[in-house]
């Protein structure tokens, strides 16, 4: 394959082209089929704009129940399973929906039924939609015959009986909680670390005030780490040790995005002296300490700071 070529194709095939053009070299088709598919990616277009957009519009979340699974439900599974739901009964095409989300399968109204059996799972992989892991939307088709009343057990059949089957993905985006419950650093680095770092270390492992400990995670990749940090919440720390004095990480290409990106998500980035974006380098890879991350996770390192320099 010609992948530079395939790059700067303008002849570009939908799903929506692909299917009509499939139906053309059917001649005897009425269209039903596609019509069903069409209103399927309409669900899918949907879903995946609120995916997109799901931190900003407050879809990130439980919505206090619980499906047939007894797993707990996020708003944005409840939105998708009623996209969908939605968009296969208006299509005429399905006579019944199962849902991973609804204990009972939904039999369309006679008036708007068709001949297709459609199950699917709305949103699948949903505890990851906080941090941006793949996500999304899983689908098979059964056909019965026309003018026989749906009944479940044409639904419980093989699934090599299945006409079509398919699935979307998705990706998300993120804001960042004012507090978190992970703390990433590299502990190997411990013996070396000044006593502000040791001590919100140690507090994060044994906390006296009767919260829960927080979570170790440290990929070791600034990228990943800070990533992960903007969707979950807590702090990364890179610290000044006293085989790195100054840090390990680039103010100007490092240090500068991430802290930038940290404070716009509602976050803090502090250098142990200060904030980070108030630095003024003086050489192009100037390196520098940087601790970043949840509001009120890098308040606490501020305070030991703090209080280290009024010793």
């Amino acid at each position: 394959m010609d992948h530079a070529a395939d790059a700067h194709r303008t002849d570009l095939m939908t799903i929506t082209r692909y299917v009509l053009n499939e139906q053309s070299k059917h001649p005897e088709s009425r269209g039903d089929f596609t019509i069903l598919l069409s209103h399927i990616v309409l669900g899918c277009k949907f879903v995946c704009t609120a995916v997109n957009k799901a931190g900003l519009a407050k879809l990130i979340g439980l919505a206090g129940e619980t499906n047939v699974q007894g797993e707990e439900q996020k708003k944005l599974d409840v939105l998708s399973n009623e996209v969908f739901v939605k968009a296969l009964v208006s299509s005429g095409r399905t006579c019944i929906l199962v849902s991973e989300e609804d204990e009972e399968a939904t039999f369309v109204d006679p008036a708007l039924r068709g001949k297709y059996c459609v199950v699917f799972d709305p949103l699948d992989g949903s505890s990851n939609i906080d941090c941006g892991v793949s996500i999304g939307t899983i689908f098979g088709i059964y056909a019965i015959n026309d003018g026989v009343d749906p009944k479940i057990e044409d639904v419980l059949q093989p699934g090599k009986n299945m006409v079509a089957a398919g699935y979307c993905m998705y990706g998300s985006s993120c804001t960042i909680p004012k507090k978190g419950k992970i703390y990433s650093v590299n502990e190997g680095n411990a013996k070396n670390w000044d006593a502000p770092t040791a001590k919100y270390v140690e507090k994060c492992k044994f906390p006296q005030d009767g919260s829960p400990a927080k979570s170790l995670r440290y990929i070791g990749s600034m990228v990943a780490d800070v990533h992960r940090t903007l969707l979950y919440g807590g702090i990364f720390l890179y610290p000044a040790d006293k085989k790195s004095p100054n840090g390990k990480l680039r103010v100007l290409y490092e240090v500068f995005p991430m802290s930038y990106l940290m404070e716009q998500a509602g976050g803090q980035a502090f250098t142990g002296k200060q904030r980070a974006l108030d630095l003024i380098p003086t050489k192009i890879h100037e390196r520098s300490p940087i601790f970043l991350g949840s509001y009120d996770d890098v308040e606490e390192i501020k305070a030991l700071y703090a209080a280290e320099g009024k010793k």
